[in-house]
């Protein structure tokens, strides 16, 4: 429990919650980053290498038949369910993550904007289709049954630390409608995120009394433009994670610890907002 993290939402109940890949880790899904910011492992695959390289493709979706699994039995932990009781309680203005789980909304947060996409989904990059993640696995399994049968270390948002494998002989799915390239539903490093997206988001900080940022290092600039944001519109920023982040210098108050730690008791001493 945190009295100045109750005393920060008492002061300001309309909040803008900002999570990260650090809320997703005890639920079996591991995170880019260490607790200085660093880099854990070789970044993942960029978009435009995705979008013009057939290898990439074929070592995205390979690494993908192992770590896919993982992302789609993964459930909510108990910081998504106290996130979840922090918006029943009216504390939440708008939840916005990073992370592209899901776990948010499982968990039954009602208020999400999902800032860099969803990972159950496959996405047409030429008609703009949308399949089921599932169903591409699948479909890719049966035609890789080779790879299928490999295991390797789970890494971040589906992927997985296969390496030493001729990924040229991986038979990659494409569209099944237009023939085109098929992405997971997902903003990869290196790409946009969609504009109305980051729109909606700061409608939503606006109307905010403050921000709260949960398990990230804020070390994307697709995150870290909310705080800017919000230290333009003079708004108050927490941060609750392990480790450094890239807002330090201008947050309100930094807790550095377990999350769960920290969130859980705090929430359930939090009172129900009367309206």
């Amino acid at each position: 429990m945190s009295q100045p993290l109750i005393d920060f939402i008492h002061n300001h109940p309309q909040l803008f919650i900002l999570t990260g890949a650090g809320c997703s880790t005890s639920s079996g899904i591991p995170d880019y980053r260490d607790k200085h910011g660093q880099w854990k492992r070789s970044p993942p695959v960029q978009h435009r290498d995705f979008m013009t390289s057939l290898l990439a493709r074929q070592r995205f979706w390979a690494r993908s038949l192992i770590g896919w699994p993982l992302m789609a039995k993964a459930r909510p932990n108990a910081v998504h369910n106290s996130l979840q009781q922090l918006e029943q309680k009216g504390y939440c203005q708008q939840l916005v993550t990073q992370n592209v789980d899901r776990l948010h909304q499982q968990a039954g947060q009602q208020q999400v904007i999902d800032l860099h996409g969803r990972s159950d989904q496959v996405r047409c990059m030429e008609c703009d289709q949308h399949y089921d993640r599932n169903h591409i696995h699948q479909q890719m399994a049966d035609l890789n049954p080779a790879f299928a049968g490999l295991t390797a270390a789970a890494a971040p948002d589906g992927d997985a630390d296969l390496e030493g494998v001729d990924f040229n002989r991986f038979q990659v799915t494409d569209c099944e409608l237009c023939g085109g390239i098929l992405k997971p539903n997902v903003v990869f490093f290196g790409d946009n995120v969609p504009k109305q997206r980051v729109f909606d988001a700061i409608d939503q900080l606006q109307q905010a009394d403050g921000i709260l940022v949960i398990g990230s290092s804020l070390m994307v600039y697709s995150g870290f433009r909310f705080c800017k944001q919000a230290q333009q519109m003079g708004k108050p920023i927490v941060t609750l994670t392990r480790g450094k982040t890239r807002a330090d210098d201008i947050s309100s108050l930094k807790l550095d610890g377990e999350i769960s730690d920290i969130l859980l008791p705090t929430v359930e001493l939090l009172p129900k907002q009367q309206y």
